[in-house]
């Protein structure tokens, strides 16, 4: 009796691994934000806390200049520091990643570019223009025009099949190159608000030292000691507000040119599809 020999079935690219190495683009926060909590101490360690930033170098209570003035911030200064850091590298990660996306010509003039050919029938020369224009929005209309290319010649689906399947492909498509662009936006926006919950922290125990001067004081309260529980609190204020705004407006920066990308993909994903409609 012979047995039958099935061939092997052909592999299917795996979409899901394509859109884990999309997520995987750019920094590892787990490993970064260690790294920058160990600089962020350094920094007010040995930067701010030298002493030739103060008129005693040994009891470092009488701040000669605004580095020192800094470090009287307290343990929670090196906090701040950090995650002001933290706003810093991953802003320009985020700036570096995010123009890389939008490729290497004009936006506007690409979209206008994609229009006019794919309506006088030109998709060879729409896909070229896809690959000299790359990033984010030339690599959604790439394969939306090999997807668009191939349902021409589709005789087994209806019109509102191929219409569907266009769009799948093209959200599909968008759903892949937008984790890339959206990774660590997150901890910009997490920071725009922690951070000036640690001031506020900060600013707490500032006035608790100052508040406890006067009460050890009696009548009298030690001035020294206000001064310098006041001076902590507002530090810590001011840097917690600092690295909050900066934090915030570059979230909205990079969130609003997300945005704009995702307007023109769906701009040429609309294109695409009310041209097939009309000429299929």
């Amino acid at each position: 009796m012979e047995k039958k020999t099935t061939a092997p079935a052909a592999k299917k690219p795996a979409p899901k691994k394509a859109a884990a190495q999309k997520k995987g683009a750019g920094l590892n926060a787990g490993i970064i934000i260690p790294i920058l909590l160990v600089i962020g101490i350094c920094i007010w360690k040995f930067i701010l806390g030298d002493g030739a930033n103060f008129d005693d170098p040994e009891v470092k209570h009488h701040p000669s200049n605004m580095l020192g003035i800094v470090y009287s911030g307290g343990v929670i200064v090196p906090i701040l520091i950090t995650c002001f850091l933290i706003v810093v590298v991953f802003s320009i990660e985020r700036f570096i990643t995010i123009g890389k996306s939008s490729g290497k010509g004009n936006l506007d003039e690409f979209v206008a570019k994609i229009r006019s050919q794919v309506g006088a029938g030109n998709l060879a020369d729409a896909i070229k223009e896809c690959d000299k224009q790359s990033g984010t929005v030339g690599n959604v209309a790439k394969t939306a025009l090999a997807k668009y290319n191939q349902l021409i010649g589709e005789t087994q689906l209806t019109k509102d099949q191929k219409l569907a399947a266009l769009q799948k492909e093209i959200e599909e498509a968008t759903s892949l190159e937008l984790p890339m662009l959206e990774k660590n936006l997150t901890i910009l926006s997490t920071l725009g608000s922690v951070a000036t919950l640690i001031a506020l922290l900060g600013t707490v125990l500032g006035m608790i030292r100052s508040f406890f001067a006067i009460g050890e004081g009696g009548g009298a309260p030690d001035a020294a000691e206000l001064a310098r529980g006041i001076a902590e609190a507002l530090i810590n204020t001011g840097l917690g507000i600092g690295t909050s705004a900066v934090a915030i407006i570059m979230y909205n920066l990079f969130t609003s040119k997300i945005d704009s990308l995702t307007f023109k993909i769906d701009e040429i994903g609309m294109s695409l599809q009310q041209t097939f409609s009309a000429n299929n």
